[in-house]
């Protein structure tokens, strides 16, 4: 675990002159200091699990609650506030949600179509909250985030995403692109890619377990065009590849992750 901070920090006193912060987050205007709500939908076309190499459609809710620019919360940002907030730095508490995963079909419960049996035996894993904080710097195109969590509920271990991005305009429509990567501790590695012996005896697979280490690093690219002053289409792609700490894991079918995500809002 103390390598696993270490590591973090050292991430982040070392990106600290980049800009901006998660992979699949554009860069909003100056919000004005009232409250802003956002309904909408957000098809998701990914694996079925993490490692798996059959992809199955979700339907997610795209729910979105802002207050000018300190307090936000949606489903892919989690809840947070900018407690420390100057035109380059910002600097907050943060909780976010993991949904969980289930035996018979390997997917999450927002699944509509696709599914794999290869987690018969395996059990269900609930959904699982997420505390912690996170530091982001931005200049004019360009930005760093870097989260730290602790999960609690579904797994407990502690995990750490960085994200840099490039982010611009083409006419109305806005953009961003950058790499991304994700550490973890080896209570949540377990969580999502172990066997244990229960689980080996009935699921048929080899008892995996590994230490804290490099989850996965990858890509991430969105695109946002305002279609009128409340109604707005998005679309989100990424590809991750799992590093040796998930990818040895007897449940991963392949390290090679892409994700497709569409999403139609409309704000009030």
């Amino acid at each position: 675990m103390k390598k696993l901070i270490g590591l973090l920090i050292l991430i982040t006193g070392a990106t600290s002159l980049s800009a901006h912060a998660r992979a699949l987050k554009l860069p909003r205007e100056n919000a004005p200091e009232s409250w802003q709500f956002t309904v909408g939908v957000a098809p998701v076309m990914a694996p079925v699990y993490s490692g798996s190499q059959d992809y199955a459609v979700s339907i997610y809710p795209d729910l979105r609650v802002r207050y000018g620019e300190r307090f936000f919360a949606s489903i892919p940002e989690g809840m947070g506030y900018n407690a420390i907030l100057t035109p380059n730095w910002k600097i907050g508490p943060l909780v976010k949600i993991r949904f969980g995963r289930k035996e018979d079909t390997g997917g999450s419960v927002f699944l509509v179509s696709g599914q794999t049996d290869a987690l018969l035996g395996m059990g269900d894993i609930d959904p699982a909250g997420e505390a912690g904080g996170f530091v982001e710097y931005r200049t004019s195109n360009w930005g760093t985030r870097v989260e730290i969590r602790q999960g609690f509920g579904g797994h407990e271990g502690l995990i750490g995403d960085l994200n840099i991005n490039y982010f611009d305009k083409i006419g109305s429509m806005r953009y961003t692109i950058g790499p991304r990567m994700t550490l973890a501790s080896r209570d949540f590695i377990d969580t999502y890619y172990g066997v244990t012996p229960e689980q080996s005896l009935a699921s048929g697979y080899a008892p995996y377990t590994t230490e804290n280490g490099l989850v996965s690093v990858g890509l991430g690219a969105s695109a946002i065009m305002p279609l009128s002053r409340t109604w707005n289409l998005g679309l989100f792609a990424g590809f991750d590849y799992l590093m040796d700490k998930a990818a040895d894991s007897p449940l991963v079918e392949s390290a090679s992750q892409f994700s497709l995500i569409g999403s139609l809002s409309y704000r009030f």
